[in-house]
């Protein structure tokens, strides 16, 4: 029942969130009632509120990172996915108050930062050059190769890309639709040059 009021009630009407940080919010869920299960003996529709204590919780973030091989930042996270939950489902049962203080107060795990690197102009150009120099094949890699270099777009903004979210008037640009709904237009003085396979998008 908490869980139907915080993805029904919280997350959609609430929050309004996307559909995709729901279903990842679903995926933590899942994982976590799966291992309670396992590691207390009990299934989820057994499972209380004050059962989700901090000892649970790093409990299952080992089981992530050891079991599953799941990186620092995917633990991370699940962690953010939690503690929203935790913090409205607590006004249903204020019992699990102190548990739930300390649950909430889990940390983050800190990770190193690796240092993204780049590719230069003209390393770019022999990626480009190294390419299938025609057909239909060749020209939609170069042109995704193109305008993932030119606009720093992710691999996901790049395969939602349709034919109206590209502009090829007097001011170029992209339309790229993000995670989160954070949508953004990218200028780029390059595209008209491009030869646009019609199939592309």
């Amino acid at each position: 029942m908490l869980l139907q009021r915080f993805f029904v009630d919280h997350l959609q009407q609430h929050r309004s969130l996307s559909p995709c940080t729901i279903s990842a919010y679903r995926d933590t869920f899942k994982l976590l009632l799966h291992f309670a299960e396992m590691h207390l003996g009990r299934t989820p529709v057994n499972l209380a509120l004050a059962d989700l204590d901090a000892g649970l919780l790093l409990a299952f973030f080992d089981y992530l990172e050891r079991d599953r091989h799941n990186a620092t930042r995917s633990r991370n996270a699940r962690l953010a996915a939690l503690r929203p939950f935790l913090k409205s489902a607590v006004h249903y049962d204020l019992n699990a108050l102190p548990v739930i203080e300390q649950a909430l107060a889990v940390p983050m795990k800190r990770f190193e930062r690796p240092m993204l690197g780049f590719l230069s102009r003209e390393e770019i150009d022999a990626v480009l050059d190294a390419l299938e120099p025609s057909g239909w094949t060749g020209r939609r890699h170069r042109t995704l190769l193109t305008m993932h270099y030119n606009t720093g777009a992710r691999v996901s903004e790049l395969v939602a890309i349709r034919i109206k979210d590209a502009i090829l008037d007097h001011s170029p640009c992209v339309h790229l639709h993000a995670k989160g709904r954070e949508d953004r237009s990218v200028p780029r003085c390059e595209f008209a040059r491009l030869n646009w396979p019609t199939s592309l998008i």
